[in-house]
């Protein structure tokens, strides 16, 4: 099952060299691989594995996931803005779907 409804959240108001922090939620079972369904099959292991984050082209943030990571997944981590750009965060789980979402950055 493919990640959906991912939401981010950035500060109302960012000034270029500012540190802030951007927060991370995305919609996902993270299926362990652990369970069996009704009839006692295993049902086949499906976490999101890594996410990454890019500010205009540049990795500014990577994490590797292990099945320890809980259903819906949320993370926050800090990002220094240079300037105004666009934030592109990315989730990638074991059946190889891809969630994207861009996030255009203003500064004042």
């Amino acid at each position: 099952m493919a990640a959906s409804k991912p939401r981010i959240r950035l500060p109302d108001e960012i000034r270029t060299g500012e540190i802030i922090e951007v927060k991370a939620l995305v919609t996902h079972v993270m299926e362990t691989g652990n369970r069996k369904d009704s009839e006692g099959r295993p049902i086949p292991r499906n976490i999101i594995h890594t996410v990454t984050a890019h500010y205009d082209g540049a990795l500014v943030f990577k994490a590797e996931l292990g099945s320890g990571i809980s259903a819906n997944p949320y993370l926050a981590f800090t990002l220094k803005v240079p300037g105004p750009g666009e934030l592109k965060i990315t989730w990638l789980d074991d059946e190889g779907d891809e969630t994207v979402v861009r996030y255009p950055v203003s500064v004042v």
